[in-house]
């Protein structure tokens, strides 16, 4: 049985091994732990950030996810968007990610104001891609730009 809940301080070492994990296997980037710690604590910290959510078997955490916040005020709402997206290679391809998503979805309708959900994959990400349309999610009309400081 796997249960999800709300991530809290007891995890933070799991989720920073996942998300070291996952930047390795997505875009091979090693990330420096301590980064990622202080990361990790510094969105625990201020929940006006976002929060984390753990899959947890048999007292282990076993994958994750980070919502964070954007406002917008085409909508006079905030969108919930879906990162950091984990989950431990041998419990990959049990639906796990559906139980993550499905507790996104429960934990949003709870409250007012969200008006969706966002995400962005690798392109190359086909897998991914397909979970989450799925799931539900369309392809977005825009493209991601960025600029690193």
């Amino acid at each position: 049985m796997i249960d999800v809940r709300v991530g809290t301080e007891t995890e933070i070492k799991s989720i920073v091994s996942f998300n070291r994990a996952m930047a390795w296997e997505t875009e091979k980037k090693e990330l420096p732990e301590q980064t990622v710690i202080d990361g990790v604590r510094g969105l625990l910290a201020r929940r006006g950030l976002g929060f984390y959510l753990v899959a947890i078997s048999e007292g282990t955490p076993v994958g994750c996810l980070l919502v964070t916040y954007e406002w917008s005020d085409w909508r006079n709402a905030v969108w919930w968007w879906v990162q950091s997206v984990y989950v431990l290679p041998e419990f990959r391809g049990k639906g796990l990610y559906k139980l993550l998503y499905s507790e996104v979805r429960r934990l949003a309708k709870e409250k007012s104001g969200v008006c969706g959900f966002r995400l962005y994959v690798e392109k190359e990400n086909t897998r991914a891609q397909q979970i989450y349309e799925h799931l539900g999610m369309r392809e977005a009309p825009y493209l991601m730009f960025e600029e690193t400081l």
